[in-house]
C-alpha cells in the first residue's frame, strides 16, 4: 500500500535510495528540479492541499509517495558479536518511535523490534520526525515480544531493560555483549513478561523532581553509553 511520507530531511533520503514514485508539490517548490532530474513525476498542489495530506504537519512544501514501509526480520539483525538491538515494548508516541529511529541509525544499532499489533507502527509522522533514519533502520515486527526475546537468547543476545525501580545502575553493566535493549511504554514501561525475561535490569538516575525521562531519550542516553562501554 502506498504511504506519504514529509519533511526535506525524509524527502531526500527517500529520493536518494529512489523510493519516491511520486510527489505532490507547490509551485515554488525547490524540488520540482531535482524532481524532474530523477524522472520522479509529481503534481503541483496549493498549500491548503498539502496541509490537508499531511493532517496540518509541517510538510515543508513536498509530499513524496512511497510503496508502503520496508521491514526486515529479526534474523537481518542478528550478529555474532557487539549486536546491538532495540526492543519497544507497546510504545504509543510516533514522536518517540522516530526519535528512536535516529538515535539507532546514530550509534550504528543493528534495528528496532516492536510488537505488531500493540502500540505505535511505521506510519507518516515516524518517517518524518526520524529525519531520513527510516531509509536506513531495520524494523521487525513481531508478534510475540517474550517468543522473540527467547529465540534471541539462544542466540547469544542479552537482554538490558530499563526500569525506574531497578536496583542497578544504568553505567554500572558491562555490555561488551551482544545485547537487546528494551524500552517500555510510556505510561506504563515494560510488561510483566518481558520483564522476566531480561537478564538486567537498570534504571538512570534522576536528581529532579520528576521521575521519569521521555522514552526516546531514555533509549538516546542508554545507546551510548552501551556504545561508550564498549570502546
Amino acid at each position: 500500500m502506498n504511504e506519504y511520507i514529509w519533511g526535506r530531511n525524509s524527502i531526500n533520503e527517500a529520493i536518494k535510495n529512489n523510493r519516491i514514485i511520486e510527489a505532490y508539490v507547490l509551485s515554488d517548490s525547490p524540488y520540482i528540479e531535482t524532481l524532474k532530474k530523477k524522472n520522479i513525476p509529481f503534481k503541483i498542489r496549493k498549500r491548503f492541499e498539502l496541509d490537508k495530506m499531511s493532517h496540518n504537519e509541517n510538510h515543508q512544501g513536498i509530499i513524496g509517495v512511497i510503496e508502503g514501509y520496508e521491514l526486515s526480520s529479526v534474523d537481518d539483525m542478528i550478529k555474532k558479536e557487539n549486536g546491538l538491538i532495540v526492543m519497544l515494548d507497546s510504545l504509543e508516541d510516533p514522536h518517540n518511535l522516530g526519535a528512536i529511529m535516529r538515535s539507532v541509525d546514530c550509534v550504528g544499532a543493528d534495528g528496532i523490534i516492536y510488537r505488531k499489533h500493540h502500540g505505535v507502527r511505521l506510519n507518516s509522522t515516524v518517517a518524518k520526525v526520524a529525519s531520513g533514519a527510516m531509509e536506513y533502520v531495520k524494523v521487525a515486527e513481531v508478534t510475540n515480544l517474550v517468543k522473540t526475546l527467547q529465540d534471541l537468547k539462544k542466540k547469544g543476545y542479552w537482554v538490558v531493560g530499563t526500569d525506574a525501580s531497578a536496583k542497578d545502575m544504568y553505567n554500572k553493566i558491562d555490555y561488551r555483549m551482544n545485547t537487546v535493549l528494551v524500552i517500555g511504554s510510556e505510561g506504563k514501561g515494560i510488561s510483566r513478561l518481558v520483564l522476566e525475561e531480561c537478564d538486567y535490569v537498570v534504571k538512570l538516575p534522576m536528581f529532579g523532581h520528576v521521575n521519569s525521562l521521555n522514552a526516546s531519550v531514555a533509549t538516546a542516553i542508554m545507546l551510548y553509553k552501551i556504545i561508550e562501554n564498549r570502546e
